[in-house]
């Protein structure tokens, strides 16, 4: 068996939604320095460029709102336009509400419900025949959801729509998983606990210390550690690995 190319990326395609920030820039950057080409999409044009003009490798920055099917549908024919295969989807955009239950409105449950768990689907639905130009038996297609260890455990936090959207990613990627094997496409979530991002800020000492102290590894997430996990089951190590959710987490979840 040779396994000097087992963890390899290179030559393949991947897209990452809410590439220029947070738990997508650490993906991005990851897949990019282990030799992928990498296109990151965020709504800010000057947002996404400077982004990727940060990153070593070869990484594209697109600006595109994908909150709505209106605002996928001219990223993907830009992808279409620029690609003739797409390897690696990484569905990492998303947002948060943090309000009492006595007071959670309608459009703070519908803007996390929308992006966090309909843009997912209906990208994976129209990249859906460059996934399928890019996957063999060998080396299959790859998409990953990007769920979250509040699905897996209630925090402190009243993110009602938030932990119900990554609830039910988790179980989108298993249906999907499930109906695209035959097509040579892997469907997979990473859960990740505690990453500092702009969603996840520690504020003093004081707070880092509690977060630091719920976590069974003593310590919140690195860029290394979700790069780590994103490389795996992109190359040809993880492709036997599909419907699964994996946590990286540090324990939190236990």
């Amino acid at each position: 068996m040779d396994t000097s190319n087992l963890f390899s990326v290179k030559g393949r395609v991947a897209l990452v939604t809410g590439g220029s920030a947070g738990i997508g820039r650490m993906i991005a950057t990851g897949l990019a320095s282990a030799g992928a080409r990498v296109y990151i999409c965020a709504r800010g044009a000057e947002k996404i460029a400077k982004a990727a003009a940060e990153m070593d490798g070869d990484v594209i920055g697109l600006a595109a709102d994908v909150s709505t099917v209106e605002g996928i549908t001219p990223l993907v024919a830009e992808i279409e336009r620029r690609e003739s295969a797409l390897h690696i989807l990484v569905n990492n955009a998303g947002t948060l509400t943090d309000a009492p239950i006595d007071t959670f409105s309608e459009n703070q449950w519908d803007d996390v419900i929308d992006l966090n768990l309909k843009t997912p689907f209906f990208l994976m639905q129209k990249l859906l025949p460059l996934l399928r130009a890019g996957a063999s038996a060998e080396r299959p297609s790859n998409v990953i959801n990007i769920g979250s260890v509040g699905a897996l455990k209630i925090g402190p936090r009243e993110v009602y729509s938030y932990q119900a959207s990554k609830g039910a990613i988790h179980w989108l990627t298993k249906s999907i998983a499930k109906k695209l094997g035959p097509d040579h496409i892997t469907v997979n979530a990473i859960a990740p606990g505690f990453f500092e991002s702009d969603m996840t800020v520690i504020t003093d000492d004081n707070m880092r210390k509690m977060v630091e102290g719920m976590v069974p590894r003593g310590r919140t997430g690195t860029p290394e550690d979700m790069a780590g996990a994103a490389i795996y089951l992109t190359s040809r190590a993880g492709a036997y690995v599909t419907g699964s959710v994996i946590p990286v987490e540090g324990g939190l979840a236990i």
